[in-house]
């Protein structure tokens, strides 16, 4: 784990609490963030945000018409709900453009927000502004300091593992072992593949895909959906062998649908120990560099 000095931990504290909260306000948002670098500052985080933890499984997404890619299941129902801010990773290839290599994002639990439609389907403007002009720490810096304070309203993490069917290049993760109620459950994740995939309704050259995969391997949810994304896409074209690996920041919902959570959450509560939970600072980082498209 990495350790953070009482000031940094406050400061963090603050962009975490901002970004959750959705304020549009940058100066809000710096003002408090500096208020609560104070290393004096003892507030429970826990006590501010009221996003988690009711049942969305009456909550029915809305798709772009008159396409076939993103279609809502028939026969299971939505289960979280998962609003996340992080980086899609990218890297230059012979062809002299970008090709994604994984993403490092954290969710949190938005489920009680779906009694609110206003806010649910704007939530995500104001992370984005927040979180493209935060400047304080890295995705991976505030995923563990999120998860040295445990808030109820964590989700899950989302990032690349080898591909477990093939061993080749990679396939991405939504994993839920490490926080909340799943703590310590190995079977608390899924892994997916590609089913459908839809250029972003708002700006398809800033805002990356509108995604559906499908589990291959976990048991927390059979389907998951990404929506509502702004930002992450790279720049046009790069030199081979010369432009850096880039990171690009995005934020999108994803809605998890179906799995087998509720037998999940009984074996957390039964017996598994947090000494079981898969997450580590490095877990976030894929060795391999292939190519992933979803």
């Amino acid at each position: 784990m990495v350790a953070i000095s009482g000031q940094r931990h406050g400061a963090l504290a603050g962009a975490a609490l901002a970004a959750l909260k959705g304020y549009d306000n940058t100066s809000w948002a710096e003002a408090n963030t500096t208020a609560m670098s104070n290393s004096s500052w003892s507030g429970n985080i826990t006590d501010i945000f009221q996003f988690h933890s009711c049942d969305v499984s009456a909550f029915v997404p809305t798709f772009p018409p008159n396409q076939t890619q993103l279609v809502v299941p028939n026969n299971t129902v939505p289960s979280f709900i998962g609003l996340a801010f992080g980086v899609q990773n990218y890297t230059c290839t012979q062809f002299n453009n970008f090709t994604n290599v994984g993403a490092v994002a954290e969710l949190i639990d938005i489920s009680c927000l779906t009694a609110i439609p206003g806010v649910l389907n704007t939530i995500q403007d104001p992370l984005y502004a927040f979180w493209t002009n935060f400047t304080g720490a890295s995705i991976q810096e505030i995923i563990n300091l999120f998860h040295l304070i445990d808030p109820p309203e964590v989700l899950a993490q989302h990032y690349f593992v080898s591909n477990p069917l093939t061993g080749m290049g990679v396939s991405p993760k939504w994993d839920f072992t490490s926080s909340g109620e799943f703590e310590g459950n190995p079977d608390a994740f899924i892994v997916a593949k590609g089913k459908g995939s839809l250029p972003a309704p708002t700006n398809a050259t800033i805002d990356v895909n509108w995604l559906d995969v499908a589990n291959v391997e976990g048991s927390i949810a059979s389907e998951v959906f990404r929506i509502d994304t702004r930002g992450g896409q790279p720049p046009a074209s790069c030199l081979f062998n010369q432009t850096a690996d880039i990171s690009v920041k995005y934020v999108s919902k994803y809605i998890f649908y179906g799995g087998n959570w509720t037998a999940a959450a009984s074996n957390a509560s039964s017996g598994y120990s947090s000494t079981a939970s898969s997450y580590s600072p490095t877990s976030y980082y894929p060795q391999s560099t292939a190519s992933y498209s979803y």
